[in-house]
């Protein structure tokens, strides 16, 4: 556990390292008083570890479309929400998606996925009063190649599409400059692409989003009917890597999946007799 991520007093961190203390499993494990003997620090130091491992703990929490909408535990806010462009979106969404976490973006084939998340890359580059972080994206293509044609028109017409924000506002932004294109067609490539340059790219603040389209074509291809734990232990790992990366930059993930339907003989039949009028 990296503790430098944590908003703690660096005494109370040291202490954590010198207690050889390496996860929030550990502390909660511990009461009160023997955090305190171990790390030999004040009843109040410890009291806000436990607070501050706690709130770590329920910011990372998953949450369902129906909890954001409902946004019954207030854990999320408007002021803390990446906008889509889109006012319909963003009323559902209460503002946007979070800035914390990963959010999946899931349907059928030619349901629009890849277009609201081209749309997302040029909103978090708009201004924080238009709904915007006012930095850039990356994109990483698993199965197909990056739809730039799309995005170029998305460009051409910003000035239609976003019409709450003042033309000259637009014109000065240079979207496709700003927009950081990956490829990773395997895993390896994929796990170095966000545990090194996507990582840097955060720590300069050259980007605010992160898109990935889609995580479930990696599995598809290197995995089998019978690999299920081995394929489960790698998206859990992967999902820990991107959670720890929004966490720390607080930046959202988007991760696109396509939803397919395997219908039956039987199924097909029935369907090809109701469509067939002779019949």
């Amino acid at each position: 556990m990296d503790w430098d991520q944590f908003d703690l007093n660096p005494k109370v961190i040291a202490a954590l390292k010198k207690a050889d203390i390496k996860s929030i499993k550990e502390i909660l494990n511990l009461s009160g008083a023997d955090l305190q003997r171990l790390m030999k620090l004040s009843s109040a130091d410890i009291q806000c570890l436990l607070k501050t491992v706690s709130h770590m703990l329920r910011r990372n929490s998953m949450l369902t479309a129906l909890q954001l909408y409902q946004d019954k535990d207030h854990l999320t806010s408007q002021r803390q929400k990446l906008s889509l462009g889109c006012s319909v979106l963003d009323s559902l969404l209460k503002g946007g998606i979070p800035l914390v976490g990963i959010t999946e973006l899931a349907g059928e084939s030619s349901a629009g996925k890849t277009q609201i998340s081209l749309q997302l890359c040029l909103c978090v580059q708009y201004p924080y009063k238009y709904g915007g972080l006012e930095s850039g994206a990356v994109y990483i293509c698993t199965e197909d190649a990056f739809p730039s044609k799309r995005l170029q028109q998305l460009i051409d017409h910003q000035h239609k599409l976003r019409a709450d924000v003042p033309a000259e506002i637009i014109q000065k932004i240079k979207f496709g400059n700003s927009i950081f294109v990956e490829h990773a067609a395997d895993l390896d490539t994929f796990h170095n692409c966000i545990t090194k340059r996507i990582s840097l790219l955060l720590a300069r603040g050259m980007v605010r989003l992160v898109v990935i389209d889609s995580i479930a074509a990696l599995f598809r291809c290197e995995f089998g009917v019978s690999d299920s734990v081995l394929k489960a232990r790698y998206l859990q790992t992967f999902g820990a890597q991107l959670h720890s990366l929004s966490t720390r930059f607080r930046t959202p993930i988007m991760c696109i999946n396509q939803v397919t339907d395997a219908v039956s003989e039987s199924e097909a039949a029935q369907c090809s007799c109701r469509g067939d009028p002779s019949r």
